[in-house]
């Protein structure tokens, strides 16, 4: 059965969760089990009338907070029909008899939230976040070990019979009972979850936003990074596909490394899983479960696709945000019917999902339209107010008991400990939720190596603050590790967007001119390769089917021949359709193995169109083009290999007067500083940080160009080898100079700089 050719659509929508739906245990051939924070598991069961669907068979209730982990028990003489693991934020692992429906077992033990259940045989292996792993027989306890330092996230056991753990502490670790064989490092953030990736090794999920594929021998053997959020949840099927769930709203199918599909979600996907026949299970925040499927035959109805895509469409607009404002809580277009106060008044209505602003025209008595209002690039990454108040994070709290979800304020330059106490006295709670809440919020905010200073004296006990697990005399400061706004930077940025019709006009324009030139005629199009170019572009803009859909050698044989014999001047569109051709995964497959067979056109157009005096356009489209070769990781080698070639070329850029030359050779200078922490290339980084500190030390810079320059410089002294340098370089002036910008966030990229000068 083919599965990985075609796209996903929706295929039913299991409703009966009256929260988020947290995980998914795929139990055989017998059905699909739940969690949710409803505090719930659900068993369904394929509807006997209706292939295509799933009904509620069985209510597990037992746990008092939300559920989170599953695990499947396959029938056998204890349990005829199968049997359910489950995992709580309450502390418990509970066995389940789907014959009864009933909890034969409760698994006490654990301190905090059970975050991993296992089977391992007859026995029931759990981790938690209090960093151990337990092992359960019958019921009992028989053994428990710290496995990490820092909270366990997830647990599965290996078809060679290993455990495999996954760790606030970023790591992952292979287990033969309590030894650990083996520690496998290279994620920067959380390990959130894990799956079994047969006869390969194993798949981790992380909060770094990325994906990882494992050989149990520690060698990472992919990376696919695709998702903008943390990635909670990744599952693989034995047709070679992967999946994965997101914070960003997506569930991505990946194959051989590429991201194939992404399917939006009206919320987050806590938990993505496959069914053995390739369809997809999806656990969402709304608190619907949803199939999703290749098969025509099991495709949802168009009532229930018009339902699906108008749920999702009002939940976007509930997201969207118009000149700071929520979309859905502007007037409609009734509001115009109203006159205006004064001439000159202006207000903002919803037209459809969009937002338009309107004019009060006094002299006619109407409202006239100024235009549709959108908001910024940088308007989504706004801090969140709480009573009036700016804070780095206002998290939701759910403290289980039938409680109201809490709100959670919290600075990152304050005091956990302390931010701990004070909202619990606020909120009238327990003091003993303190070191719960301490771990939510270190997690959350992404503070994994925070140190505790035990110099801190509690505003309200005078006491100095409990630290878990330390000796109660210990005496000695602690340094809190210092944390940072803007760095390092993880991943690469691209330039992806295009408009195709202009290209082509140009394109067009170009060859008529070459056509009307009896010296240069020759070099024009042809009807035939009009038309490729043509088939090209369609290709280009069909984004949801880049999956599938292919180029011919012939079309990629043609840029590059247009890029050899066309004249400097006119060379811009055709690299402007590269830099996009490089984006489709065929697209780029096919262009390396041109530049493999043939003289390296690449680099050869790139030293062409900087030779003085270079066109911006030439040098604009150029850049942008190589800056998405970090997005296929076979281009790798050959950015390593050409690094100071292509640096060198684009050297001149920093003093560009036009402002999109100068960003997109920033987010080159960027891309290159992330890609050669990477590959620990100390002589690239003090090549790419001599750069960056060009375009820093100017004056009267674009904003994001400066941004950006001084994101790189702060993530190569932070993570790289080039921190001495940057320092002899006088690196705190520039820091200096960037805190006292109008701009917040290049003030904020400054005040981190400046931080780390002063770090040992």
């Amino acid at each position: 059965m083919e599965i990985d050719s075609a796209e996903y659509q929706l295929s039913s929508e299991l409703r009966g969760h009256e929260d988020d739906v947290r995980g998914i245990c795929i139990c055989g051939n017998a059905g699909i089990a739940t969690s949710s924070r409803d505090r719930t598991v659900r068993f369904w069961t394929l509807d006997p009338s209706d292939k295509r669907k799933y009904t509620a068979w069985k209510i597990l209730l037992g746990h008092t907070s939300f559920v989170g982990p599953l695990a499947w028990i396959a029938p056998n003489e204890e349990f005829p029909e199968g049997g359910i693991v489950s995992g709580g934020m309450d502390t418990l692992a509970m066995v389940w008899d789907l014959k009864t429906g009933e909890r034969v077992h409760t698994l006490k033990g654990h301190q905090l939230q059970v975050t991993g259940v296992a089977l391992d045989d007859s026995d029931v292996v759990s981790s938690s976040v209090d960093c151990t792993l337990r092992r359960w027989r019958k019921g009992k306890a028989v053994e428990f070990w710290e496995a990490h330092k820092a909270a366990i996230q997830a647990v599965i056991k290996l078809p060679s019979n290993e455990l495999i753990t996954g760790s606030s502490d970023t790591t992952l670790k292979l287990w033969r009972g309590q030894n650990c064989i083996h520690t496998f490092v290279g994620h920067t953030d959380t390990v959130r979850g894990l799956a079994v990736m047969p006869d390969l090794g194993v798949l981790s999920a992380s909060h770094d936003g990325s994906i990882r594929l494992w050989a149990l021998t520690g060698e990472t053997l992919m990376e696919m990074v695709g998702h903008t959020s943390i990635v909670y949840s990744v599952d693989s099927h034995a047709s070679g596909l992967i999946v994965s769930g997101s914070e960003d709203c997506f569930a991505k199918i990946w194959k051989d490394g590429v991201c194939v599909q992404s399917i939006e979600h009206p919320g987050c996907v806590w938990d993505a899983k496959f069914l053995e026949n390739g369809d997809v299970v999806t656990a969402c925040s709304d608190g619907v479960v949803r199939i999703w499927t290749v098969q025509q035959d099991r495709i949802a109805n168009s009532v229930e696709l018009e339902s699906y895509f108008s749920g999702l469409s009002q939940f976007k607009i509930s997201r969207k945000r118009v000149g700071g404002l929520k979309l859905e809580d502007l007037p409609g277009l009734e509001a115009l019917q109203v006159p205006g106060a004064s001439d000159g008044q202006t207000i903002v209505v919803r037209e459809g999902d969009n937002g338009m602003a309107y004019s009060w025209n006094l002299r006619e008595q109407k409202w006239d339209k100024i235009g549709e209002v959108v908001d910024g690039p940088d308007d989504t990454t706004a801090r969140p107010v709480l009573d009036g108040i700016q804070y780095d994070y206002v998290f939701d709290v759910d403290i289980g008991d039938g409680e109201p979800i809490r709100k959670l304020p919290y600075n990152r330059s304050d005091n956990p400990y302390s931010t701990a106490d004070k909202w619990l006295l606020k909120e009238n709670l327990p003091l003993s939720y303190r070191q719960q809440v301490v771990e939510f919020i270190l997690q959350n905010s992404g503070q994994k190596n925070f140190s505790l200073d035990t110099s801190y004296r509690d505003p309200y006990t005078g006491a100095n603050a409990y630290v878990p697990g330390e000796s109660s005399n210990k005496s000695a400061a602690v340094p809190v590790k210092p944390s940072f706004k803007h760095i390092p930077k993880k991943g690469i940025l691209v330039f992806d967007a295009a408009q195709f019709e202009g290209i082509l006009k140009k394109i067009s324009e170009f060859n008529n001119a070459l056509m009307s030139d009896p010296e240069k005629k020759s070099l024009s199009l042809t009807e035939v390769e009009i038309s490729r170019l043509v088939a090209v572009v369609k290709i280009l803009k069909e984004t949801s089917r880049y999956h599938s859909s292919t180029f011919a050698d012939v079309d990629i044989a043609l840029m590059l021949k247009l890029l050899k014999s066309w004249p400097l001047a006119m060379i811009f569109p055709v690299i402007d359709i590269l830099r996009m051709i490089i984006l489709h995964p065929d697209g780029a497959i096919r262009l390396l193995k041109l530049l493999e067979d043939e003289n390296d056109v690449l680099m050869d157009m790139i030293k062409k169109i900087t030779i003085s005096p270079a066109l911006a356009a030439n040098l604009l489209t150029s850049i942008r083009a190589v800056c998405n070769l970090f997005k296929n990781s076979c281009y790798r080698n050959w950015l390593l290999n050409h690094r100071s070639e292509i640096l060198d070329a684009f050297s001149s850029c920093y003093s560009s007067s036009n402002k999109n030359v100068l960003l997109s050779y920033s987010t080159l200078l960027l891309n290159y500083a992330v890609f050669l922490i990477e590959k620990e290339d100390q002589e690239g980084q003090s090549h790419v940080l001599s750069a960056v500190l060009e375009i820093a030390e100017g004056e009267n810079l674009d904003v994001d160009s400066k941004y950006r320059a001084l994101v790189a410089i702060g993530t190569l002294m932070l993570e790289g080898s080039v921190k001495k340098i940057a320092l002899d370089f006088d690196v705190e002036s520039i820091a200096k100079a960037a805190k006292v910008s109008t701009d917040a966030k290049v003030a904020e990229v400054g005040a981190d700089i400046e931080l780390l000068t002063k770090q040992n």
